[in-house]
């Protein structure tokens, strides 16, 4: 083999050693909806965030694995954008908490895009466009939300698949008095 998922694990986690971002690798097997996944992985940023706990930032938490969706809307995206679409509402606009979800073949379910970026200002970009990104969410329409707010992943066809990545970036806090939180 060529790569595997664990290895592009690994590969990351060095990465970010060598920016001086501690890395926590969760596993190359996560699976669940992946709206619930976010939830989950969403509380564990905001715990790092706020209370340094299992990291401090700047830490990065590194997942793959294949999440699902059960389409019930009429609206376009795959499980990664899906996934951050659910990290966005679930990080409520943290400033010190972005992301990217991706498929390693570069293909997102049936669409053209990788995956996406959340960053710490999506939700207010996204109010401030007029996306109410619960109601997009209901409809299964990340991609759309994505597409609006210029933060789509497109890398075209890679010819490799070894699984779904995930990054979730919390940065340091700005002062000792902010760590307390």
């Amino acid at each position: 083999m060529i790569a595997t998922a664990q290895g592009s694990l690994a590969a990351a986690a060095g990465a970010a050693r060598a920016q001086g971002i501690t890395p926590l690798v969760l596993g190359d097997a996560i699976e669940g909806e992946a709206r619930e996944v976010a939830r989950v992985l969403g509380g564990i940023a905001l715990s790092c965030a706020d209370h340094g706990v299992p990291l401090a930032g700047p830490c990065v938490l590194l997942s793959g694995g294949e999440t699902t969706v059960t389409v019930r809307g009429k609206g376009r995206g795959g499980r990664n954008a899906e996934f951050l679409l659910g990290l966005a509402l679930a990080l409520g606009g943290h400033p010190r908490i972005h992301a990217i979800a991706a498929d390693t073949d570069g293909i997102d379910g049936s669409e053209d895009n990788a995956g996406a970026l959340v960053m710490a200002d999506t939700k207010a970009r996204a109010a401030a466009a007029g996306i109410d990104l619960r109601a997009r969410l209901t409809e299964n329409d990340a991609y759309g939300v994505f597409a609006a707010l210029g933060d789509l992943v497109v890398t075209g066809p890679t010819r490799t698949n070894v699984n779904d990545f995930r990054a979730i970036l919390i940065e340091a806090p700005d002062s000792p008095a902010e760590e307390k939180r």
